[in-house]
This record gives structure tokens, C-alpha cells and sequence, in this order.
């Protein structure tokens, strides 16, 4: 009866991890989905202010 007891307390204290890692999953999911749209917005803002000069170009590194 013990053993069963234990069992009941292991499988419930599985399935609350579980539970845990599949909220953490689904947070994690939302957090990027936000940042992608954040990012897809930010890029066409960006877009709009580039200015039409070239990039400086920097003198190679001497020895």
C-alpha cells in the first residue's frame, strides 16, 4: 500500500512538470511571435528613414 502511494505521489508530481513545461513552451512561443511582429514593424519604420548613402568603409586592420 505504501509503494502505491508513492507511485500516486511520483506520477502526480509528473504530470504538474509537465504542466509547467508545456505553459513554459507556450510562453516562449508568444514571446517570439510578439518579437517577430515587433521586428516585421521595426524593419518597415527602418526602411522609410535609410538614407540613400553608402556605407563608410573602414581601413584593413595592420599587423
Amino acid at each position: 500500500m505504501f509503494e502505491f502511494e508513492l507511485h500516486r505521489m511520483r506520477s502526480a508530481e509528473l504530470r504538474q512538470e509537465a504542466a509547467q513545461e508545456r505553459l513554459a513552451r507556450e510562453v516562449r512561443r508568444s514571446r517570439r511571435t510578439a518579437r517577430r511582429t515587433a521586428a516585421a514593424q521595426d524593419s518597415t519604420a527602418a526602411a522609410e528613414t535609410h538614407t540613400d548613402r553608402p556605407r563608410r568603409h573602414r581601413l584593413p586592420r595592420t599587423a
